[in-house]
This record gives C-alpha cells, sequence and structure tokens, in this order.
C-alpha cells in the first residue's frame, strides 16, 4: 500500500532534475522499473529516472523530506521481490565511462553495464574482472562482490575497486576510496547496500587480451560420467583456472541454440587467461571423461567472456534459491543426481555449481566488506516454470539444502542469498566480525534508513 505524495513537492522534484519523474498510475512507470525477472512487478509511490549525479542527490532529498526510503535499480537483474511504496532510482541514464590506459583504471556510470566496458578496455589490451554475464549494470553487481568466469585467478570483482562517487542520506555528494571515507569504501565493497547511492565507481582494469576458455556439452549416459570427472578434476585446478558445472533441462522453444533445445544436458565451463597450450593440457581429461556432444572451448579474445556461461540477454519468469557450500565431492554429486539428474523429476531449469577458492579466498591488503571467502563452491538452483514456484521448486530446494545441510557454508554472499527480507538470512550473509562493522557503518552513513535494505 502506497501513500499520497505532496503534489506540490513532486512538481518542485520535476522542476529540480533532468530525468524523468513518475507517481504511481503514470504511462512509463512500469516499463521503466521492470525487472529481468518479469514474475517480479514492483509498485513504488515515485520512481526517479536519474540523468546525473545532481538528479540523485535532490531526489534523496526528497525523499528523506517525504518520509519514504529509497532503493536503487538499473537493469532489474537483481531483484527478488516485489518493491511496494517508496520511491525507486532508475540509474540506467547515468551511464558514463573514461578508461585510463597509463594507470589500467575505469570510471563506470551507476547505470552502465559490462559489455560497453569491456570493449572500451579491449581497446587498450585490457579487461574488467566482470560477471558471468555482461548485460548485468557493473556498479550493482561489484556492490555484493562480485563471482565471475576468472574468480580463482583475479578474485571477486569488489576486489578491484578503486573508488566510489556516491550520494548520502543528507543528499551531499562525497568520495569514498582509501584516503577519503575509507569507512565506507570497505563498506561498499560487499556491503551491498543501505549506505549511499553509488553514482560512479573507479575499477582497475587488468592487462588481458585473451584467454582458452569457453563450455562443452554432455548428454544422455555421458552426463553422470562427466559430473564425476568434473568433481575429481576441479578439485586439483590450479588457482589460475576457474570453472563451473551446469546441468540444463532446456526447454523446446524458440530462445536457446537449436542444438540445447529440448534436451539435458550437462555443460562445463572453463577459463584459464595463460598459456592457450597450457589451458589445452589442463582441461584434457574433461575431453576425456565422456562422449562430447558439443565442444566451444578454445583460445578467444577477453571480449567474448560472457560467451563461457552464455546468459540469456533476455529474462523470463524465475524461481532461483542460492547457497554457499564448504565442499563438494562425490557424495554431493550423489545428491544432485539423484534429486536434481536426469529422471529426477525435477523442476529446474538449471542447476550450477561454481568453483571458488583461489584469488576469492584472499581478501585485499585493505580489506573489503565481501562475504563468502570461506566457501569452496556456490550452488545455484533455477527454475523457468512458474507453475512450480509456489511448491515443486521450493520444495526440491528444500529437499536438496536438507540432503547438504553438512556442507553448507555459514556465510552465504548477498548476491546468492536471495530476498533478504528474512533477518536470519541477513545475518548469515557476512561473517559475524562484517556484520557487526557495516550494521557500524550504515548506522553512521544512514541512522535514518533513508534507503531501504534488509529486514525491516
Amino acid at each position: 500500500m502506497g501513500i499520497e505524495l505532496d503534489t506540490e513537492a513532486v512538481a518542485r522534484l520535476r522542476d529540480a532534475v533532468t530525468g524523468t519523474v513518475y507517481v504511481r498510475g503514470d504511462a512509463g512507470l512500469a516499463a521503466e522499473v521492470a525487472c529481468f525477472n518479469p514474475a517480479i512487478r514492483h509498485d513504488p509511490d515515485v520512481v526517479v529516472a536519474v540523468a546525473s549525479e545532481s538528479d540523485v542527490a535532490a531526489a534523496v532529498r526528497f525523499a528523506r523530506e517525504a518520509g519514504i526510503p529509497v532503493r536503487v535499480q538499473c537493469t532489474g537483474h537483481g531483484a527478488e521481490a516485489p518493491i511496494v511504496g517508496g520511491m525507486i532510482l532508475s540509474t540506467r541514464g547515468i551511464d558514463g565511462l573514461t578508461i585510463d590506459p597509463d594507470s589500467r583504471v575505469a570510471r563506470i556510470g551507476a547505470g552502465l553495464r559490462w559489455a560497453p566496458v569491456i570493449v572500451a578496455a579491449a581497446e587498450h589490451g585490457l579487461a574488467p574482472i566482470t560477471g558471468s554475464s555482461t548485460s548485468v549494470g557493473a556498479v550493482g553487481y561489484s556492490l555484493g562482490g562480485g563471482v565471475g568466469p576468472l574468480a580463482r585467478t583475479y578474485g571477486f570483482t569488489a576486489d578491484w575497486i578503486r573508488g566510489f562517487r556516491v550520494v548520502t542520506a543528507d543528499g551531499e555528494i562525497v568520495t569514498a576510496d582509501a584516503e577519503t571515507n575509507p569507512d565506507l569504501f570497505w563498506a561498499l565493497r560487499g556491503g551491498k547496500g543501505g549506505l549511499a547511492v553509488v553514482t560512479e565507481m573507479t575499477l582497475e582494469l587488468v592487462p588481458l587480451r585473451s584467454l582458452y576458455g569457453g563450455s562443452v556439452f554432455f548428454e544422455g549416459p555421458a552426463i553422470e560420467p562427466a559430473l564425476r570427472a568434473w568433481i575429481d578434476w576441479s578439485a586439483g585446478l590450479p588457482d589460475e583456472a576457474t570453472t563451473s558445472v551446469v546441468l540444463l533441462a532446456v526447454p523446446d522453444v524458440d530462445g536457446p541454440p537449436p542444438p540445447l533445445r529440448g534436451r539435458t544436458v550437462l555443460s562445463v565451463r572453463f577459463a584459464y587467461p595463460g598459456d592457450p597450450a597450457e589451458g589445452e593440457r589442463l582441461f584434457a581429461p574433461i575431453r576425456a571423461a565422456a562422449p562430447l556432444y558439443l565442444d566451444f572451448v578454445a583460445e578467444m579474445p577477453a571480449t567474448a567472456v560472457a560467451s563461457i556461461h552464455n546468459d540469456p540477454e533476455e529474462g523470463g519468469p524465475t524461481w532461483i534459491r542460492g547457497f554457499m557450500l564448504d565442499t563438494f565431492d562425490q557424495d554431493a554429486g550423489d545428491v544432485i543426481l539423484e534429486l536434481a539428474g536426469p529422471g529426477s523429476g525435477s523442476p529446474f531449469l538449471a542447476v550450477e555449481i561454481r568453483q571458488l577458492g583461489g584469488a576469492t579466498a584472499r581478501d585485499t591488503a585493505d580489506g573489503t566488506a565481501v562475504g563468502g571467502r570461506d566457501s569452496g563452491y556456490t550452488l545455484s538452483l533455477l527454475s523457468g516454470d512458474p507453475s512450480t514456484f509456489a511448491e515443486a521448486a521450493p520444495a526440491r530446494a528444500k529437499a536438496i539444502a536438507e540432503a547438504l545441510s553438512d556442507r553448507i557454508s555459514a556465510v552465504t554472499n548477498v548476491n546468492f542469498a536471495g530476498d533478504l527480507a528474512d533477518r536470519a538470512a541477513f545475518e548469515r550473509v557476512w561473517p559475524p566480525a562484517v556484520f557487526e562493522r557495516l550494521a557500524a557503518a550504515r548506522e553512521q552513513w544512514d541512522p535514518d534508513r533513508v534507503f531501504a535494505f534488509g529486514p525491516a
């Protein structure tokens, strides 16, 4: 249920910003805050589609005076529950980008997706440490940590952040980096929300023109031996290599690549940003594990990093549950095959396991608030069939969680945690000491909770 806004105050806000202000009932509001997952539909009191940093400051001051909470959305990828009431700041219009090849840093506007950053950096032989999808907003993804296809080599994306420009709960514009407001800088690298609105992120880039990587697919009787081979093989990989595996039950509809439509397959992903011959040698045991259905692992330009996971560019109705695991061995493989494998009656479109470790386990010298560094793996369960969202998907996810309960990590990174409205789940997003320090930072920077985040 929303509130009735002061029409004169709304008019003043419209005069103060160069972006667009929508109130409930306005044409265009729903499209502005549409989520990547259309099963989630927001219903805010007001939306400000900001076009500049000063727009953000004006919108925050308006919300503070009106006594309504502020939430931020860029691409809508991270939406886990409907937003009802309050203000949504839509940051898509703040899409500036500059690359300094000498210092190897990119200055990235709050509304920018990864794809243009990758292309611009590549002109200088550089690359950002991104997520698996290049259509995700760079800033929102990075605030939670960020685990991508090169995570074991380079760590979390947040580890490469060198500074922010933000709007505080008072509507002031400040810098947060290692020298200026270092406590806020620490909190923003992994703390995700409830602190300030980021308008620009400064990210260090890595020298990278190419890598050896991609994905292979197994089907039918080859799925089980390939999964079991991946479990043992991945445990012995050097830190420089990153891998994940996903069971896919691909529907026979338009959208997925034709060779995969209507098939259940296992895909093994791999990325090695070193000598291609060494990458090929490291990956050889997977190619030998079982008959291959499709093979797309080869030397590739760094600009093709999104092809490793090949995440969909268009959204669809989705139910998702995420965990982090301390270990993943053959016993865990038994659980996945029994409850989510071929012939199990699984409601899931995708069951993905990402191996962590390597650089993800090492914090930066100055420290970050990233949660989940002690975990060995992530597990994500995704259904695309709305008829399963209420009962079948949650029930099967619960069965998998119970079967793996002895290895589910005490801490789950915020980007994998789902809806944070539950207090117990929220408190498991960071180690206790980090959680307490973040709570203190939020109390310092937003004592009146202008920026809604976590349980009410």
